[in-house]
């Protein structure tokens, strides 16, 4: 049997699930979340528990097509003054909730674009953070870089700041890719950017690819993954493109007669990523590759590889407070996400309240499940003595499953006593077999293709 026949008898190629950066998803918050959860679980945080930070920066100057992401397109600058007013407000109003003790261990900007904002933006941005929440001392504070948008003076405000991390979204060099997607962005002027970033001392550097997208080809991959490798990023996402128009309306603006269908996705992703393990990239989870010495492939071989919903990370955090329109947050009991619409937003910060408008409160078992899922997307396996270290519950919730699973992949998985392992397209099967452990109603949402 053929590597092709075999992954479509698996469902692979027709298959939709969720990306899993949390568990339970986004589209199952529900409105039974708001503004005194917020409140309770920031006053709640366990004392002396270091934190991590998201910002959200929806601006952009040119709206991409291919973007699913909470943006707004803007080229004046009073709606990013008014913006970073409010931000300024929230902030207060958190520091004024957490625990004295509490320690900010890692800080994201990303949007959107936050490098939209000008030197004396980012300079108050981070001031205001610095100034309201106490940080570690090896805080990690990254950014997410546009290339169109960034210039000396930029990068040296966020360099004085504190930024140690940028992460620069690539996609596609190939022109004819880019314009079906409304993108543009050179090789040339990403050049620039890196060369900025890395005479600033900018030694940790992550750039996003996607494949899956308009017009893309055997060839016209393998030459990005050789234009991106030439530029030698610390990491490397190969995401896939998720079409999803019906949640994205700008992605109407593709032509879906260009997509390429599933096999052929697979086929595109299985080249580059060879191409990048030759380059010695070291493949991470479903969709990462790290240099053996960067700080992400360390975690995975020591089994500390984590995933949210930046993707796979070496946050070992385990709250996140999210910060900004359409922000999500991850408490101790749960997730709750700010109102998206920046206009209303603002107007919910103005008026004194936190702008949290849905979420899910987790039960014991949320917390279990969300754990297994993480173990199969960072590690490819679940180790049950593991479970019963880190919770107290019945695992019954986590052999409920393993009938399906034995039915369905037991050419692929191995399952002993005392967990299960994916022994073979471990990549390409697991999100669908995380979704097997998932007990939420999977009959009204829409999610992206698996391959």
């Amino acid at each position: 049997m053929t590597h092709d026949t075999e992954l479509s008898k698996l469902g692979v190629y027709d298959a939709r699930a969720p990306r899993y950066t949390s568990y339970p998803t986004a589209v199952h918050f529900g409105n039974q979340i708001g503004p005194d959860f917020t409140k309770n679980q920031l006053q709640n945080l366990p004392i002396k528990q270091a934190v991590s930070l998201y910002i959200h920066i929806p601006f952009c100057e040119r709206l991409c097509w291919f973007c699913a992401c909470r943006t707004q397109g803007t080229k004046s600058a009073s709606p990013i003054t008014a913006y970073l007013d409010t931000l300024v407000k929230e902030i207060t109003m958190i520091s004024d909730e957490l625990p004295k003790g509490v320690k900010v261990a890692k800080i994201h900007w990303g949007g959107g674009t936050p490098t939209i904002l000008s030197p004396d933006q980012i300079h108050r941005l981070a001031t205001t953070l610095q100034d309201a929440i106490p940080q570690t001392k090896d805080v990690e504070f990254s950014v997410e870089i546009d290339p169109t948008l960034i210039d000396p003076e930029k990068i040296k405000a966020l360099v004085e700041t504190g930024m140690s991390r940028a992460s620069i979204g690539v996609q596609d060099f190939a022109i004819e890719v880019q314009k079906a997607i409304g993108r543009q962005q050179s090789y040339e002027t990403t050049k620039q950017c890196v060369q900025l970033l890395r005479d600033a001392n900018i030694n940790s550097l992550n750039m996003d690819i996607l494949y899956g997208l308009p017009h893309q080809t055997k060839e016209s991959v393998l030459k990005t993954i050789d234009m991106v490798s030439s530029l030698s990023p610390d990491r490397i996402a190969l995401y896939g493109y998720a079409h999803v128009p019906w949640m994205a309306t700008r992605q109407k603006l593709i032509n879906e007669n260009d997509l390429p269908d599933g096999k052929t996705r697979r086929h595109l992703f299985n080249l580059m990523a060879a191409k990048l393990e030759k380059s010695n990239y070291t493949p991470i989870g479903i969709d990462h590759f790290a240099k053996a010495n960067d700080p992400m492939a360390i975690a995975k071989n020591n089994g500390k590889l984590r995933r949210n919903f930046q993707g796979y990370t070496t946050d070992e955090q385990d709250f996140l407070i999210g910060i900004g329109a359409s922000a999500i947050s991850k408490y101790p009991n749960g997730y709750v996400q700010n109102i998206a619409k920046s206009s209303n937003y603002s107007r919910a910060v103005h008026d004194g309240k936190f702008p949290s408008y849905r979420g899910v409160e987790m039960t014991k078992q949320d917390h279990l499940i969300a754990r297994v899922i993480e173990m199969i997307l960072c590690d490819f396996e679940v180790d049950y003595s593991k479970l019963t270290d880190e919770y107290e519950i019945d695992l019954k919730p986590v052999m409920e499953p393993m009938f399906e699973l034995q039915k369905r992949f037991s050419n692929v998985v191995q399952i002993t006593q005392d967990g299960f392992k994916i022994i073979r397209y471990k990549r390409e099967l697991a999100r669908i077999i995380a979704q097997l452990f998932d007990k939420y109603d999977q009959t009204k949402a829409r999610y992206s293709s698996v391959s």
